[in-house]
């Protein structure tokens, strides 16, 4: 049995969930609840970082951050489910994954500024500065949405979304609306995504 350590509201630990749900690999993964602010937490000994997620296999190897975990449950399937084998797909796929990650960078960024320094520290500018690139990010979806079967991409951008709801109010729904029925058409054919949703008080 593998152990995924994490915490329910961690986007990157819900992609993680996400893609071993859609490679059959659920089933064989054990979730190990993870607080990253806990000094005593065994996981600054399995990650250096102390970031979550971290995947543990089944001989102790240990495996991080969520791309490399994604792309080891791509291998562990038998390839070519989460990430395409074709040179060029693959490029392109790994490209939206890293758009959705910086989305997900710059609102952790956000949210960190606002719940860990006192309001009158608060840089506007940064604020603007991370703000301004989430806008980016979802207008690049917006205008070119990943398609064709669900990969690595589609949780990535799903996950993304699904953050700025749980955290950020949501605010890209009217911003972006093309992206609403493609957030929903993921969640119908997707079951993991609803089954791993959080409630904004957690």
């Amino acid at each position: 049995m593998m152990i995924l350590r994490s915490s329910p509201p961690s986007p990157f630990g819900r992609k993680v969930k996400i893609a071993a749900s859609l490679v059959g690999l659920h089933d064989e993964i054990e979730v190990v609840k993870t607080d990253t602010s806990d000094p005593d937490e065994t996981l600054r000994t399995q990650n250096p970082l102390c970031k979550i997620p971290v995947l543990i296999l089944e001989d102790g190897t240990i495996i991080f951050d969520s791309r490399v975990i994604v792309e080891y449950f791509d291998l562990r399937a038998g390839g070519n489910r989460l990430l395409p084998s074709e040179s060029k797909a693959r490029i392109k796929v790994l490209t939206d994954c890293a758009l959705a990650d910086g989305i997900l960078d710059a609102a952790l960024l956000l949210v960190y500024e606002k719940r860990f320094r006192p309001p009158e520290t608060h840089s506007q500018k940064w604020l603007a500065l991370q703000n301004e690139k989430v806008a980016r990010g979802l207008a690049a979806f917006a205008a070119a949405p990943p398609g064709g079967r669900r990969d690595a991409a589609h949780i990535g951008l799903a996950c993304a979304l699904g953050y700025l709801d749980l955290r950020l109010g949501g605010t890209w729904r009217a911003d972006c609306p093309s992206l609403v029925p493609w957030l929903d058409a993921f969640a119908a054919e997707v079951p993991a995504f609803e089954a791993t949703r959080v409630r904004s008080d957690n």
